[in-house]
């Protein structure tokens, strides 16, 4: 599923090719995608301009100049691609001046487009999901304060907690705990406050060197325009079971955590 830097790489890109675009035509292939009815989907989207897009943690918003906004999950295989051809994929298609589209398409059609209104959206973004991990007010002494509330909780699966923190999912934090050296089923009573540090560090790092690469392509993941993300080359940790550990040679180790398989060093992890 793609993560933070993968939806942030997409964000950026249609800020550059659909905001302040009108929507001239609108077509529903897949009418389970979305969460109105066709007619008022077209209704309420053809005509209207691109305002702005964010993304909040795994989730892109595009908000319209009507007041309405698109709320808009991947999920595992969702695609949001910019002028290639329909297939049997697409879902739905969005067309702009000068033969310009945009189309969502999803394999396994798991993903979702909600129409929603923009103050409908805002309440559901802060409800369901914590802290944006760059975020300029998470700093290391927030994130230590969160910390503080969960000492019984293991590293790992609390930082996919999207209550916790928004946006990190399997694969970075997997390679959050390596650079951390930390295992990733310690509990956070017993980190100490340089890892907690090296942890806070970490997510920054890894999550904006993601973002400059172009995410990660592991799986169904591809840009705006159907390229994959190059941070693949640089995963640690991440889907190398039985590989020798990039820091001391040792042997990568895969267990089950919270129901995810998790890959990292038993001997620089501890």
């Amino acid at each position: 599923m793609p993560e933070l830097p993968e939806v942030e790489t997409i964000k950026l890109q249609l800020e550059k090719r659909i905001k302040g675009e009108t929507i001239r035509g609108v077509e529903v292939l897949n009418p389970r995608l979305i969460n109105v009815s066709v007619p008022k989907f077209i209704s309420k989207t053809k005509g209207v301009k691109i305002k702005s897009l964010r993304r909040r943690a795994k989730l892109l918003v595009i908000d319209l100049s009507s007041g309405d906004s698109l709320l808009v999950h991947l999920k595992l295989t969702g695609l949001l691609i910019m002028d290639q051809k329909p297939d049997k994929h697409t879902s739905v298609i969005f067309e702009f001046e000068g033969s310009k589209k945009l189309l969502y398409k999803d394999l396994r059609k798991f993903g979702y487009m909600k129409l929603l209104s923009t103050s409908q959206t805002d309440k559901i973004l802060n409800k369901e999901f914590g802290p944006e991990p760059l975020s300029k007010d998470f700093t290391p002494e927030k994130f230590k304060e969160l910390l503080l509330k969960k000492k019984k909780a293991k590293i790992k699966p609390l930082l996919m907690d999207q209550k916790f923190l928004a946006g990190i999912g399997n694969i970075y934090a997997q390679e959050t705990c390596f650079y951390a050296k930390v295992n990733p089923e310690r509990k956070v009573g017993t980190l100490e406050n340089g890892e907690v540090k090296d942890v806070y560090d970490g997510l920054r790092k890894i999550m904006n060197a993601a973002i400059k690469s172009g995410g990660t392509s592991v799986d169904a993941y591809r840009d705006v325009d159907g390229r994959e993300g190059n941070f693949i080359t640089r995963l640690k940790v991440y889907g190398r079971e039985g590989q020798e550990c990039f820091r001391c040679g040792a042997k990568i180790k895969a267990i089950k955590l919270s129901g995810r398989t998790t890959c990292f060093c038993p001997k620089c992890q501890r």
